[in-house]
């Protein structure tokens, strides 16, 4: 196991009728800047809870955050913050909202000449305006963590940034928020979450038991979770441990002291800054074949998964460790997710080429556990792709 450090400061307040305490989190003298996305909160009623939980509070509203937080829109929030005086931020909504919030927590307080920096100069965040969110959507971990990504719509990119300054102070976690969620949202919030634990798993052994089985029992629980909450949104049981295992996924926990690999997520952006295609769908697209390329240096943990959270015993390792990989895009299939690039856009042909040549231009020749995986062995994933 590898050395590390570990602070995770984010307090959860977890359960029924949590938004009715927003109040207890807040300073009594803060202004507060409440940020949504496409209204979704108006009509399951969070707006009116938080609302009536802020009270006494000068709130000042600003919503329209895209799926994929969007970077001039939240240039336009950083002036409503500037010229109103707020003090503190609260992100009413999913990992979009909640990524928005952190990058105007940072910029907020940035003094370089322009906040876009954040994203390209790859500097730790230490400091920001204070935030806390109210989670609606389960998904990415935003809500527990200090990792953000934005996206920018003129030059068609989509950065990570993050540091110790972006925890939330406090996550609200309300698992009856899930029951007005759409199904396909759901089904996205099962894959982002299931492949956020891959992320840190997927690599090669290093003898962290206990990371591994950590990560092995949150992806049984959304294998098991997924067909009961898929069906019934409002089975408080399936959703409670649904919004747990996306929050547990990706808050640190499981990434402590082992290798991260991360080359799907970095491909997976790029489909999403040129196409648009939903974040989820996108790391659903290129899992398999990530590890189909990568199949020498990880099939003794592929063959471990298997063996663990598909229960796949027979068979040599080289047998279980495609066995584990065939189950994964099962179980993407089984939630309705599409895994090829050409069922979501015509324009796919030249998309490995491109996407290596951007990888090429910001440097990044090294991806995934072992720093191996260059622009060109990205390229050849995605158009396996296709």
């Amino acid at each position: 196991m590898n050395n590390f450090k570990y602070r995770n400061p984010t307090k959860i307040l977890f359960g029924k009728g949590q938004i009715e305490n927003l109040a207890t989190e807040i300073p009594a003298d803060a202004k507060i800047l409440m940020l949504y996305g496409g209204g979704s909160i108006m009509k399951n009623g969070v707006y009116e809870q938080v609302k009536k939980a802020l009270s006494d509070y000068e709130v000042v509203e600003f919503g329209g955050i895209p799926a994929n937080p969007e970077y001039s829109v939240l240039v336009d929030a950083l002036k409503v913050i500037k010229e109103e005086n707020i003090t503190y931020l609260l992100a009413v909504g999913g990992g979009s909202v909640i990524d928005g919030t952190k990058f105007l927590s940072a910029a907020a307080l940035y003094e370089g000449e322009t906040p876009w920096e954040l994203l390209t100069n790859k500097k730790p965040v230490t400091e920001g305006m204070p935030f806390g969110t109210v989670l609606t959507l389960p998904a990415t971990g935003s809500e527990m963590n200090s990792g953000s990504v934005i996206t920018r719509a003129e030059t068609k990119e989509k950065l990570a940034f993050g540091g110790p300054g972006m925890f939330p102070q406090f996550s609200i976690l309300d698992p009856e928020v899930i029951k007005s969620i759409p199904e396909r949202q759901i089904a996205n919030g099962i894959t982002d979450a299931f492949t956020h634990v891959m992320e840190q798993y997927m690599t090669y052994p290093i003898g962290a038991k206990l990371q591994d089985r950590f990560a092995e029992s949150i992806m049984q629980t959304l294998v098991e979770t997924a067909p009961a909450i898929m069906k019934d949104p409002s089975d408080y049981e399936a959703a409670s441990n649904f919004m747990w295992s996306c929050t547990m996924a990706l808050n640190g926990l499981i990434q402590q002291g082992v290798p991260g690999d991360w080359a799907i997520h970095s491909m997976g952006h790029e489909l999403t800054a040129m196409y648009g295609i939903d974040h989820a769908r996108t790391l659903a697209i290129l899992a398999g074949n990530h590890y189909r390329y990568n199949f020498e240096t990880k099939k003794e943990k592929l063959a471990q998964y298997a063996e663990r959270v598909w229960n796949i015993t027979e068979g040599s390792l080289e047998d279980k460790a495609h066995a584990g990989i065939n189950k994964t895009e099962e179980f993407f299939k089984s939630l309705g997710i599409d895994l090829k690039l050409s069922e979501y856009t015509e324009n796919y042909s030249e998309t490995g080429s491109t996407v290596a040549e951007r990888f090429i231009e910001r440097g990044w020749n090294g991806l995934g556990e072992h720093k191996t995986l260059t622009p060109t062995d990205a390229q050849k994933i995605i158009e396996m792709s296709y």
